[in-house]
């Protein structure tokens, strides 16, 4: 999962904005810098949302073949969790009502996955029955 940042230079170094999340911006004095500062503000934009309600919006692949942008990937344990909560969120579940279809005996369990998780390949499975649009290789880029 890659967001998209426009890099803009200045006098004393650069700066970026992420494309799709408004006010997920950094700087650095070079464009190597910049790319490591990047993926750490993307990351920790997406990592925990002020409010429990927030959803991201997804990547705008639209943008992949513009040529004066940088792809940042997320952190597989971060995509999981937008992923989880942009899916549940756009087919009117609760957090309940997930926890329940993925046989989870509590909803404070089911939250950890919609923060920074490393969740075992059969809860990933039974995610993917539930939400079949989240693909693994999504997670991977």
């Amino acid at each position: 999962m890659t967001y998209h940042f426009k890099v803009y230079k200045e006098n004393n170094g650069y700066w970026a904005e992420c494309c799709e999340l408004k006010g997920c911006v950094t700087q650095a004095d070079t464009l190597e810098e910049l790319y490591s500062s990047c993926k750490e503000a993307l990351n920790l934009y997406l990592e925990e949302p002020n409010d429990t309600k927030v959803v991201f919006p997804l990547p705008n692949e639209n943008l992949d073949s513009k040529k004066n942008l940088i792809k940042i990937a997320v952190e597989p344990e971060i995509a999981l969790a937008v992923l989880l909560r942009y899916y549940r969120s756009n087919s009117k579940m609760t957090q309940k009502q997930a926890a329940e279809l993925l046989g989870m005996k509590n909803i404070y369990s089911y939250q950890r996955l919609e923060k920074k998780s490393n969740p075992t390949l059969n809860i990933i499975k039974k995610i993917h029955t539930i939400f079949p649009e989240i693909k693994l290789e999504y997670l991977l880029h």
